[in-house]
């Protein structure tokens, strides 16, 4: 099997790797995101301050949706890949056993998009949902991970799950995005896991994720800690989020401040959080100013003068 790629931001003041996602004169915060039920693409907003987000052209879709039998562009991935290239995977279907995956040097014009068949080893698996991806500096290897739901693989959580969705992460690496590692269980807590994304602060790496439980009702934002990327991530920490549901977190640093951005889907709006040690959080949802509509996606960062060709 092939599967390709996506990478993410950052979280910390402490790594080199967080360098590109701090924002200065010459860069601007991207945010990628789809709406409705992702049938028309993808969307982009910019943002100069990460408060007030403005949809670019007219908030159309940069992207049609061409990979998957749903034709979907649910849940984008965006990130500036080792070679310069922009990489982005998707959810492309609400049942398929792969994600969407294409590349462009300036958002506008992409490849061909492909679906990467990374669930086809297991023929009852329901789903592959918000696949994203982490760069392991270190060992010089991206991993790519999202959400299934294997039916009867895990009995914890089976009952109390929306639909009997009863989801656990996994993953897969690579280094040059044509071979790959065999897919791997990454999370099992035993709870209903999804919308991961991870970040690496100092010697250990941040998982953000999402308590998908209905009953009884969790549907909020924790954080689980591991020493390596691929494994060892342990029992995740109390909520994050708030009296409400929220899923689809993404992460950017602004300065000491972490900003966690949150798709209130039941309200049909965004929230975020920040922090400046990981540990206190703070409600920020209010000073938000995003597209209307707006889903599910990642935020990055651009340097002004690919800002200006992606407007012009």
């Amino acid at each position: 099997m092939r599967y390709i790629l996506c990478l993410l931001l950052t979280v910390t003041t402490i790594s080199e790797s967080f360098a590109t996602t701090r924002n200065n004169h010459d860069s601007v915060y991207i945010f990628c995101y789809f709406k409705d039920n992702g049938q028309d693409g993808l969307h982009l907003a910019y943002s100069h301050d990460g408060y007030k987000w403005t949809a670019l052209k007219g908030d159309s879709s940069f992207l049609q949706p061409a990979s998957g039998n749903d034709k979907l562009m649910r849940d984008p991935c965006i990130i500036r890949g080792a070679d310069g290239w922009f990489h982005m995977v998707w959810t492309v279907s609400w049942r398929e056993h792969g994600i969407g995956y294409a590349a462009s040097k300036d958002l506008i014009h992409w490849t061909p998009q492909q679906t990467i068949p990374v669930m086809a080893h297991e023929p009852t698996a329901r789903n592959c949902w918000a696949p994203e991806i982490t760069y392991d500096r270190k060992k010089k290897e991206y991993m790519i991970y999202w959400a299934t739901t294997i039916p009867g693989r895990f009995k914890e959580g089976e009952t109390s799950g929306d639909d009997q969705y009863n989801h656990r992460l996994y993953y897969v690496t690579t280094r040059d995005f044509k071979t790959f590692s065999k897919t791997g269980l990454l999370y099992d807590q035993g709870f209903n896991v999804i919308d991961a994304t991870i970040q690496p602060v100092g010697k250990e790496y941040i998982m953000f994720l999402k308590d998908e439980t209905r009953t009884p009702p969790q549907k909020n934002i924790r954080i689980a800690r591991s020493a390596t990327l691929t494994g060892g991530y342990g029992k995740p920490s109390g909520p994050i989020t708030g009296n409400y549901w929220a899923e689809g977190p993404t992460v950017l640093q602004k300065g000491d401040t972490s900003i966690v951005y949150f798709d209130k889907y039941t309200q049909h709006q965004y929230g975020a959080v920040t922090s400046t040690d990981l540990k206190t959080w703070t409600d920020v949802s209010a000073k938000l100013e995003m597209p209307r509509g707006l889903r599910h996606g990642t935020v990055f960062v651009i340097s002004k003068a690919e800002f200006d060709r992606l407007t012009h």
